[in-house]
């Protein structure tokens, strides 16, 4: 089968790392030929969605860990899957390429995730549909409602609904000095929305990443648990990744979750769960597969790749 991924640049990728190049790495063991995409050469020429699309020869070496090889424009339709993983932030184009995509689909491309489900699903605002699960959270721009939420809670994190990494997560206590700048600066002066919650103290145990794949959990998530001084546990943020079997409250959530979203083109979600509650639902590029594997020898790539070639075959 002819794969093509929609990437980041390849030279900013970190293959000891990454997980999309893990998935590559997988496909093209197993005889696949893969290209990459970058999001900008995607277009639409009168009524196909095309884009220029370069073939891989992929390597185990992490500081070479591709070859470039012949490149030409494709019709979308002609690969028999379009993996969709350009990391966020989820702006204007990047909804732009869903809308690309979402008619690459009505031409008969198999994309995964699929572009509607893409747009459609807020990687923070999406959690909203589950609301026995989550924690204590508001979403508005509003001073006063947020103000007032951080009163009630006493101690809350707060965050972008746009942003990944744990770029501009604050912790805001009742009696912050900084509180009011911090909802400012975050919302823009009352111009942009943003995500509160009740600051859950189990995140000093970790905020466990737990992928799921065709509505089916991979059994270990991934604890990435904040470094000394810190409330952010994300990798980019310092954070220590430890890879535990789920819990019997993890595998409550993403059972709950993961048929409904299978269902809807979500090949593959990254859910985060603090404690007891889902607090995410990563949609757009979820990882930790490489951690995972090198620590418990479970191999998340070879089970998405499993996953893809039963959807591609239904």
């Amino acid at each position: 089968m002819r794969i093509a991924c929609i990437l980041d640049p390849l030279p900013k990728l970190k293959a000891y790392k990454d997980s999309s190049i893990a998935m590559l790495r997988e496909a093209a063991r197993r005889g696949h030929t893969v290209y990459a995409i970058m999001r900008d050469d995607l277009l639409a020429s009168g009524a196909a969605i095309r884009a220029r699309a370069t073939r891989l020869e992929l390597f185990a070496d992490n500081d070479a860990w591709y070859a470039e090889r012949e490149s030409a424009e494709f019709r979308l339709a002609e690969f028999d899957a379009v993996l969709m993983r350009q990391d966020p932030p989820f702006d204007f184009e990047y909804i732009t390429a869903t809308w690309l995509l979402e008619r690459a689909v009505a031409q008969g491309a198999r994309i995964f995730n699929d572009p509607r489900a893409l747009r459609d699903h807020s990687e923070k605002v999406s959690i909203l549909e589950f609301p026995d699960l989550i924690p204590p959270t508001l979403v508005a721009r509003s001073a006063d409602a947020l103000n007032a939420f951080v009163d009630e809670y006493a101690d809350c994190v707060l965050k972008p609904l746009d942003g990944m990494g744990g770029a501009r997560i604050f912790r805001v206590r009742a009696d912050d000095p900084n509180r009011n700048v911090i909802v400012e600066t975050l919302t823009d002066s009352g111009a942009e929305t943003i995500m509160a919650q009740r600051f859950l103290p189990e995140i000093a145990l970790g905020d466990k990443r737990i992928s799921i794949i065709d509505g089916e959990p991979v059994p270990y998530s991934l604890a990435r648990i904040p470094k000394a001084g810190e409330t952010r546990g994300n990798l980019a943020a310092g954070g220590r990744g430890v890879a535990q079997l789920l819990s019997a409250r993890d595998r409550e959530i993403a059972n709950a979750l993961g048929p409904q979203l299978a269902s809807r083109g979500l090949l593959l979600v990254g859910i985060d769960v603090i404690g007891d509650y889902l607090t995410e639902i990563n949609v757009t590029s979820p990882t930790c597969f490489v951690e995972i594997a090198d620590q418990t020898g479970f191999d998340v790539a070879a089970r998405f790749i499993d996953a893809l070639e039963a959807r591609l075959a239904a």
